[in-house]
């Protein structure tokens, strides 16, 4: 809660983003000040007696000691209302293209205050209860439609309960009050905009269990390495390894309703083409842009490093908001090396004991509670709205050593992990994710409920291609030793099985506008084909057939273009299991060794 008295200190020192102020006794641990002449949003991170420790959000070249500092006697907060989606906001949700505008300028001028949600624009509310209605917190109260596929959701504020006094129906800017609600003695009245510290985590009525799939579209994803609705998965990889590409793809096909995308710390460059990309990008579901149901958030690496911090807690907080309406939303952090090298910065001017490769001992436990601000639940409300938050952050550690702190601690909280390999990705292999290193500890519940739909297969088929992929690393290494004669027939078979996984399935080019996307059937289709003619040639190759009958085989040509079957011409994949045994039979018949089994 905001305190009404404000206090007012002076600057003592300065060091670099790190600000100590004197005089501030009786502010709060992570209240917001305004530094300087200037007036400089900054949030206090220590507190010393009357010494405060600031760090600030904006350049602080400039500012002199005995320059003013200010409370605001509230901590650091977003405003949250209709106007958040389509917007591109900094690491304090500032909105940039606004600032842009008031500056007349690109370049954000030190100091400036533009409110997050504009004040000018109306919007059309819809009230859902009656006067005369007992709500309590959570219950809708009316909605607003924000984008052509965001429908808006006016809830009754954390805290409140009690009957709906009056409710208006028209347009109204943010700030205008659309409802009251009698509390008890007191009334609460009501808008369509709240603000909400971004360090607390808003609540939730109940946890629901990692137990439904998020699907991706992503063949490597969603069958080897799968997501649950409400998880979180942390995506390491070098430079060059498509961590950028990874998650625009995750953006725009995975099954959420609500993306949130920060870039936080990035080169300018990358984020640059994020803003210009994201408005061409068409939303497959609706044909409309993305960004109708997208929130942008962009910390780059020549912006305060600061900020960097704040922005992660800015993008999960605007996240809550839209669970807590009942929608799936996916969150993706590019990337959180950066922000805990913010973390680092910081922590190293309050000259704290630092801990492995300079950075705080506490960056585990900071890590940790940002990823566990994801999941799925019932909100609050009584209409029981299931809501979910799925996280996905990537790491960028220097060098591709993931034994580095970031990665680590990463991993400890993380549930899925898709390990980005340079070397797939200088042989032109996308999504670069290493089989062999990568897991997800969904994949046996999510691999339930595949089952209950694919009568048992998936899982089977699912274990039986892993098994083949680490087969085939086992038996290169012996090729490399002493060749490929050392191999038997069979043994071979597995290498050209591993040969059609990797290149027929696992490998999908992002660019290609059938092969972008595969959905769970196709996937599913896909998978038993390359497995059951496995099934086939290793029948046929203990009949007598060779290896290079089966490869010269027609129906070789027809598995590797499945991937660019039409969604809606699935039973051309079906099709090619009574192809394959015709084709194999022939080749035995013809040799006079039999029909398969």
């Amino acid at each position: 809660m905001a305190k009404t008295g404000k206090i007012v200190g002076s600057i003592a020192k300065i060091s670099g983003p790190l600000v100590i102020a004197d005089g501030m006794s009786g502010a709060g641990m992570y209240e917001v000040v305004r530094v300087g002449n200037l007036g400089l949003v900054g949030e206090i991170i220590e507190l010393k007696g009357s010494m405060a420790s600031i760090q600030v959000y904006e350049e602080t070249s400039g500012l002199k000691p005995g320059e003013p500092v200010e409370s605001s006697g509230a901590p650091l907060s977003v405003e949250l209302g209709p106007g958040l989606i389509e917007q591109f906001y900094d690491g304090v949700q500032r909105p940039l293209n606004l600032i842009e505008q008031a500056a007349n300028s690109p370049y954000i001028s030190r100091g400036i205050n533009v409110p997050a949600l504009d004040r000018s624009k109306k919007w059309d509310f819809v009230p859902l209860v009656e006067e005369g209605a007992q709500v309590s917190e959570g219950d809708l109260l009316g909605e607003v439609q924000e984008t052509v596929l965001v429908r808006h959701l006016i809830l009754v504020p954390h805290g409140v309960k009690g009957s709906v006094k009056s409710i208006s129906k028209g347009s109204f800017n943010v700030e205008e009050t659309v409802a009251v609600i009698q509390d008890g003695e007191k009334e609460v009245f009501v808008a369509m905009m709240q603000r909400w510290p971004v360090r607390s985590p808003r609540p939730v009525r109940q946890r629901l269990a990692p137990n439904v799939p998020l699907p991706t579209g992503q063949r490597v994803v969603d069958t080897f390495f799968p997501l649950s609705r409400g998880g979180a998965a942390c995506v390491p990889g070098p430079f060059g390894s498509g961590k950028t590409v990874i998650q625009h793809q995750l953006a725009k096909w995975a099954d959420a309703e609500i993306v949130v995308y920060v870039g936080c710390g990035e080169r300018g460059n990358e984020m640059t083409d994020v803003l210009l990309e994201f408005p061409e990008l068409v939303d497959p579901r609706s044909g409309e842009p993305l960004m109708k149901r997208t929130v942008l958030i962009a910390n780059t690496s020549n912006m305060p490093v600061a900020a960097r911090e704040a922005s992660i807690y800015t993008a999960v907080t605007i996240a809550e908001y839209y669970r807590d309406m009942g929608y799936s939303v996916a969150l993706m952090a590019d990337s959180t090396s950066r922000w805990a090298e913010a973390l680092r910065e910081i922590s190293g001017r309050l000259e704290e004991m630092p801990g492995e490769e300079g950075y705080p001992a506490y960056l585990g436990t900071r890590l940790a509670s940002f990823y566990e601000r994801a999941g799925r639940a019932i909100c609050l409300g009584s209409e029981g709205r299931e809501g979910s938050i799925t996280s996905i952050g990537a790491v960028s550690p220097p060098g591709g050593d993931l034994s580095e702190p970031v990665s680590q601690n990463s991993l400890r909280v993380t549930k899925v992990f898709w390990g980005l390999d340079a070397n797939l990705a200088y042989q032109r292999h996308f999504p670069a994710i290493n089989w062999l290193l990568s897991y997800s500890l969904y994949a046996e519940k999510l691999g339930e409920y595949w089952d209950n739909i694919y009568d048992g297969e998936w899982s089977v088929l699912r274990t039986e291609a892993m098994s083949i992929l680490e087969e085939e690393d086992r038996l290169r290494e012996i090729v490399r030793l002493v060749g490929i004669d050392a191999l038997s027939r069979q043994e071979r078979m597995v290498l050209e099985t591993a040969k059609s996984l990797r290149e027929d399935f696992l490998h999908q080019n992002a660019y290609h506008e059938v092969d972008t996307y595969a959905s769970m059937d196709k996937q599913f289709k896909m998978l038993r084909n390359i497995i059951h003619f496995h099934h086939l040639c290793q029948n046929a190759l203990e009949r007598g057939a060779t290896i290079q009958e089966i490869n010269a085989l027609p129906v070789r040509d027809l598995i590797a273009r499945m991937r660019y079957e039409d969604e809606k011409e699935l039973k051309r994949i079906d099709e090619l299991l009574p192809v394959m045994k015709e084709e194999v039979d022939r080749l035995l018949s013809e040799g006079g060794m039999g029909d398969v089994a």
